[in-house]
C-alpha cells in the first residue's frame, strides 16, 4: 500500500468502506479517529477506533445487503483527500425502526479525511440522510 493521502483513501473505500473487509480498518486507521458527522439538523464529532468502525460497516451490511460503492470524485492535497461516493444496495434489514422493504437504496456521500502517517485521522462527512429517508419511507 502507497502512504499518500489519496491511495490510503482509496483503499479504505474499495476495502472497508465497501464492505468488502472492515476488518481492514486497523490497517487503515488511526488508533482513534475523530469523526465529524455534518448535518444541519444535528452536527456531531465523535471518536471511533478502527474496530467500531468496521462494526459499523458491518451495521450498514446488515441494512443494505453487500451494497456496491462506487467513487464517482477522489482528490487530494497535502494531508486532506476529499471523496464523494455513491453506495447501491437493498434495504434488507431494519433501519432507524423501519422494518426491511426489499427495495433498492440509493445513498450520496461526501467526505473530507486527515490522513497522518499514512493513516485516515480524521474525517467530516455529509450523507444525503433526507433523501435516504425519503427512499426508506416510500
Amino acid at each position: 500500500m502507497k502512504d499518500d493521502p489519496v491511495s490510503v483513501v482509496q483503499e479504505f473505500l474499495q476495502v472497508v468502506r465497501s464492505g468488502a473487509d472492515p476488518r481492514q480498518a486497523d490497517r487503515l486507521m488511526a488508533t482513534t479517529v475523530i469523526a465529524h458527522q455534518v448535518q444541519a439538523e444535528d452536527p456531531a464529532t465523535i471518536t471511533r477506533t478502527p474496530q467500531e468502525y468496521a462494526e459499523h460497516v458491518e451495521e450498514m451490511l446488515a441494512a443494505y445487503g453487500p451494497f456496491r460503492l462506487e467513487i464517482d470524485e477522489l482528490f487530494g492535497s497535502g494531508d486532506k483527500v476529499y471523496a464523494r461516493w455513491t453506495q447501491n444496495g437493498v434495504h434488507i434489514g431494519n433501519v432507524n425502526g423501519l422494518a426491511p422493504t426489499g427495495q433498492p437504496i440509493i445513498q450520496v456521500t461526501s467526505c473530507m479525511y486527515r490522513v497522518t502517517e499514512g493513516k485516515i485521522a480524521e474525517y467530516w462527512i455529509q450523507i444525503d440522510r433526507w433523501g435516504l429517508r425519503a427512499q426508506l419511507a416510500a
